[in-house]
């Protein structure tokens, strides 16, 4: 079962009007967009995947509320190019929710969990040629270091990135548990203590496979160029690198010149196109932290388009 997390704030961050258009970045099993759906009554929805099981499932829930919604199979990387191909130029509201969906999670043959034994995989879409099995058998000891430790900040990526080499010189490493019990001998008895010591590595691996730190930043600024004045960009995150980005591209497109900065009275076509929303990220609130455990490590940032 795929619960949405923050929900009710990204869905109210939205400030969605009955006639308007809203892009939902990051389809997934619809529960953002399903809720979308039910308050644009005249307007219309559009939502990315690239997991056609995604699609498929979520187009079933949504036809249930309404017709008004169109779904691509396709990466938000190619967001802008899509949306102008169906003659959409400007939209009212955009989310994106960067987690990995629940029902992929708990797939057990799609290789994204580390609490079951499958083959290594992780590819959001299906038919993709490279896959989870690729990073950990083909890449170099430095290239598996670098990725875990820049992308699952693991401190001990050195070890493990070692000890998958060291492995894959006996016989290839096929399945989720043989590389989870390779992560687990590379790292001393107290790091495995608090939390699964396989997250953070496949965490990085899965973000390698699916390009997913690659095409943020270009996509967050086509997504902020198709606003409307009045329309709301809404991102939710689930780990420091993805905050970082939505961060650091947030502030770029709401900071007011250097040059004018200090004035008592700032000229208008000085002051910038966006203004952030919330200052500070949204985070869970306690009672959907006992509900779903998952929602722990989100943050919803927005900006919003005035001028």
């Amino acid at each position: 079962m795929h619960i949405s997390v923050l929900l009710k704030e990204s869905i109210d961050s939205l400030e969605i009007k009955e006639d308007g258009i809203y892009v939902d970045c990051t389809l997934g099993y619809a529960g953002h967009s399903g809720e979308i759906l039910k308050r644009i009554k005249k307007g219309h929805l559009f939502a990315f995947d690239q997991d056609q099981e995604a699609i498929d499932a979520s187009s079933k829930r949504l036809s249930e509320i309404g017709s008004n919604f169109t779904l691509i199979k396709s990466n938000f990387a190619y967001l802008k190019e899509k949306l102008q191909e169906l003659g959409v130029e400007k939209v009212d509201g955009i989310l994106f929710d960067l987690g990995v969906s629940s029902p992929q999670l708990d797939e057990k043959d799609r290789g994204f969990s580390y609490h079951y034994d499958a083959k290594l995989d992780m590819r959001m879409d299906q038919t993709s040629n490279f896959s989870a099995y690729d990073v950990v058998n083909s890449y170099s000891e430095k290239e598996l270091s670098r990725i875990i430790f820049q992308y699952g900040e693991e401190k001990y990526a050195n070890s493990i990135a070692r000890n998958i080499v060291l492995a894959r010189k006996q016989r290839p490493i096929e399945t989720t548990f043989e590389l989870v019990d390779i992560i687990k001998k590379s790292m001393p008895e107290k790091a495995k203590r608090d939390k699964h010591p396989a997250r953070k590595t496949f965490q990085a691996i899965r973000i390698e496979v699916n390009h997913e730190l690659d095409i943020l930043e270009s996509s967050l600024k086509d997504a902020a160029s198709l606003l409307k004045v009045g329309g709301v960009l809404a991102v939710i995150t689930f780990h420091s690198l993805e905050d970082r980005i939505v961060k650091n591209v947030f502030k770029e497109l709401t900071n007011i010149d250097s040059m004018v900065k200090g004035l008592p009275s700032i000229p208008e076509e000085y002051l910038p196109d966006f203004r952030l929303v919330n200052h500070k990220p949204i985070i869970p609130s306690e009672d959907e932290l006992q509900q779903n455990n998952r929602s722990r490590s989100s943050k919803l940032r927005v900006i919003k388009r005035i001028k």
